[in-house]
């Protein structure tokens, strides 16, 4: 079988299969696992808030398939690598300056210039984009040539660890169709965009409430750097379930997926299909995420971070991880820095110790009734001496991720155990992710940053920095429980311009322990930064531990051109 110049959702190489739908299958890579609704926009400024895929969340790097960033992640380096950009150079300690490939060119056949890139980041200025916090810690990004960028740091507010963030997750967008939007639309955040134009490899081919239809450009920019992808149509069926997904995926009607797969290595050990993950024994994936509960510190009952404690004493991690995260996880630790990989050498055992919490009822009852107060109804639910009763409050999650959807159901039973009344609701992803965004949710299962060039900085600035988050009603990007310490900002601003280990570790500790007083969240599992399953009845070649030459992801530089 030879090789072939080819995209990397697989070094793929054809091997056969059926006929699928009106579109040739040969010539067709199915993915799934990452639109969960009708799409009603392609805008990507909303891909945390509603756009459809391919610029949907979780894809916080860029999918790199219809709009590119400079530059793509790479979790197994952690490094940034070129994309739109040839190179990154830092001349000194506040300057970026970055110089684009040559021949880079929009989708309309417009050249792609600095000035685009300039445009981009300078919409933040003028809208509440989910990348606005860019100009906290950036002076200036001008255009010194057609190719080349440069970007001062506010030396004020250095954080440079969080520009290269955004250098990996903004899409570069062209100004030329951009500006007129500006002018025309009411909102820029609400504009569509129903026929973008990008600068990546495929264009919008048709969608509908079934499924997206990609379709490669022939004259795509980058075909001079790595060829053209071997797929000629990229599809994403919308089903309504994980278990519709996963029926996909196990019989070979999907080829790439990312979502939750329960027991996925049944697949292969009894059922003798030719289905993969990047790791062939547990975990089978690479954690980077840490899914967490949003709590609505501004309700009444749960605006008592006792109350809180005591839910996140209830929980039974061990259990979530065994049954919910089929044993993908390890029972999850009170803190917000995930204990592996880049991350580990801050985790601070011990404060989790002296300062969290695990799965432990007896003191959940010991904070209801001795520190609290609380009285238990004939109901079997707790009451606080001012007459509050501790529930019915939501927790929700989207319909349909069984993973989330199980654990919340743990979740629920657990605190009920305890005199808590918390019962789910799993709401579509459209109105979850609206509950979410505007901050009209009791408790909320949800995403914060995984790892990445700023993590851990972003994910507690995702969970503790009330600075720049709308009032409930508006969309937030970050901090959706609307959570305020005025502690918080500084010292987040000390660990950006921190240069030393030991003192970002001492800065990370004092957030943490924050974070385990004030209980605003819980983080509730280990995930990986996004599930890599795929099925090689079809496509084959897709990278794993054994042929790691890209990353187990769906975005970043596991979207990626090689030879």
């Amino acid at each position: 079988m030879r090789k072939i110049w080819l995209f990397v959702l697989g070094f793929l190489v054809f091997c056969g299969g059926v006929q699928a739908q009106s579109l040739p299958r040969k010539e067709t890579l199915y993915v799934g696992g990452l639109q969960w609704g009708p799409p009603s926009s392609f805008n990507p400024l909303m891909a945390q808030a509603g756009a459809a895929w391919p610029n949907t969340a979780p894809t916080a790097f860029g999918s790199q398939l219809l709009y590119e960033t400079l530059f793509v992640y790479n979790m197994l380096s952690g490094e940034l690598e070129p994309q739109l950009a040839a190179r990154l150079e830092t001349p000194n300690p506040t300057t970026f300056r970055i110089t684009l490939r040559n021949g880079t060119r929009w989708q309309d056949g417009r050249p792609l210039t600095s000035r685009d890139v300039v445009y981009t980041f300078e919409l933040a200025k003028r809208h509440p984009v989910g990348y606005a916090p860019f100009w906290d810690y950036v002076r200036s990004v001008s255009a010194n040539s057609p190719t080349v960028v440069t970007i001062q740091l506010n030396p004020q507010k250095p954080n440079p660890g969080l520009v290269r963030n955004y250098l990996a997750s903004v899409t570069i967008l062209p100004e030329h169709i951009w500006s007129q939007v500006e002018k025309t639309e009411r909102s820029i955040l609400q504009f569509a965009n129903l026929n973008p134009v990008g600068s990546g490899p495929y264009k919008l081919k048709e969608y509908n409430n079934e499924r997206i239809v990609l379709e490669r450009d022939p004259n795509y920019w980058g075909r001079s750097v790595w060829g053209l992808p071997a797929p000629r149509y990229i599809v994403h069926p919308i089903f309504k379930s994980n278990e519709a997904g996963n029926l996909a995926l196990e019989q070979g009607q999907v080829d790439l997926s990312q979502q939750f797969v329960p027991e996925i290595w049944k697949m292969w050990e009894q059922k003798r299909l030719p289905v993969s993950t990047w790791l062939k024994q547990p975990p089978y994936h690479l954690p980077g995420h840490l899914p967490i509960i949003f709590i609505n510190v501004n309700k009444k009952g749960l605006d008592n971070p006792l109350v809180r404690r005591a839910i996140a004493y209830a929980i039974n991690y061990p259990l979530i991880a065994q049954t919910a995260m089929s044993n993908y996880s390890v029972p999850v630790n009170s803190s917000l820095i995930i204990p592996e990989g880049g991350e580990k050498k801050f985790f601070d055992a011990e404060l989790v110790r002296k300062e969290g919490w695990s799965f432990n009822p007896r003191r959940a009852l010991e904070i209801l009734e001795k520190e609290l107060g609380a009285k238990k109804g004939s109901d079997g639910i707790y009451v606080l001496p001012d007459g509050t009763r501790l529930g019915p409050w939501k927790v929700q999650c989207p319909f349909g991720w069984t993973d989330w959807n199980q654990a919340l159901e743990i979740v629920a039973a657990n605190a009920r155990a305890v005199g808590i009344d918390l019962r789910t609701e799993f709401p579509e992803y459209p109105v979850a992710n609206q509950n979410m965004a505007n901050g009209t949710f009791d408790l909320g299962l949800w995403f914060v940053s995984g790892v990445g060039p700023a993590s851990p900085w972003q994910r507690f600035r995702d969970v503790l920095d009330g600075r720049g988050v709308p009032p409930v009603g508006q969309t937030a990007f970050w901090n959706y429980n609307r959570y305020s310490n005025p502690k918080v900002g500084e010292l987040l601003d000390k660990a950006a311009a921190a240069t030393s280990e030991a003192e970002l570790k001492r800065l990370y500790g004092e957030l943490d322990k924050i974070f385990m007083t004030d209980v605003p969240v819980i983080p509730l599992m280990y995930r990986p930064l996004e599930f890599f399953q795929y099925n090689e009845t079809v496509w084959t070649g897709f990278p794993n531990a054994a042929n790691p030459y890209a990353p187990p992801m769906h975005s970043g530089a596991g979207v990626r051109f090689t030879r």
